[in-house]
């Protein structure tokens, strides 16, 4: 859940501007009822929307792979470091054992 805190908080804005591009403001229609000059006007909108909605989504594309090949390489980073932590747990743990096993034998002369 963590790791999309950052890509929503990147992705909101672009998400606001494609909102605002997909609600365009149409052009009012002329009082007399005429609409036959209005359509062509509100489909160049539309189509202007489209447009505008396809490069966000494109440029909303390509930040969320380079966020996700960061969380891979975020992740393979921290499995090394896992991986190397528990070697040193082991040599750890090995040496209290050879520790102990000191102790005990001091002890028994």
């Amino acid at each position: 859940m963590a790791v999309f805190l950052p890509a929503l908080k990147i992705a909101l804005p672009y998400i606001t501007q494609a909102v605002a591009a997909a609600i365009p403001a149409f052009t009012s229609r002329p009082a007399n009822g005429k609409t036959d000059d209005v359509v062509p006007e509100q489909i160049a909108e539309l189509q202007a929307a489209v447009t505008q909605n396809a490069e966000t989504v494109q440029g909303l594309a390509v930040q969320m792979k380079e966020i996700i090949k960061d969380a891979d390489a975020g992740m393979a980073a921290m499995q090394q470091q896992i991986t190397m932590l528990r070697r040193v747990v082991i040599l750890c743990l090995g040496a209290v054992a050879v520790g102990i096993v000191v102790i005990i034998w001091l002890l028994a002369q």
